[in-house]
């Protein structure tokens, strides 16, 4: 699978709110404030492996149609990728 540079951005932006939040921990910031920004974190990955899977889904659908193959499998490794990742 080919990664577009949007969802590469998304994940190094990722990568500073991690940075950010290590920072904070050399601060000793507040455990709420620490917690809070690492929820962030987990909603911005949760976002990125999302549409991860969404594109991936969408071009492995087209594919199979294009075969003239059923899609009902995709679809629940799709949902099953996403249970996992959670």
């Amino acid at each position: 699978m080919k990664y577009d540079d949007a969802i590469k951005k998304r994940l190094l932006r990722v990568e500073g709110q991690v940075r950010g939040v290590l920072n904070m921990m050399e601060q000793g910031k507040a455990c709420k404030d620490v917690v809070s920004q690492l929820a962030a974190v987990r909603n911005a990955v949760d976002r990125a492996i999302a549409h991860i899977v969404a594109v991936n889904l969408e071009r492995c659908i087209l594919e199979e149609r294009a075969a003239g193959n059923e899609t009902g499998r995709l679809v629940q490794e799709a949902v099953e990728l996403l249970i996992k990742s959670r």
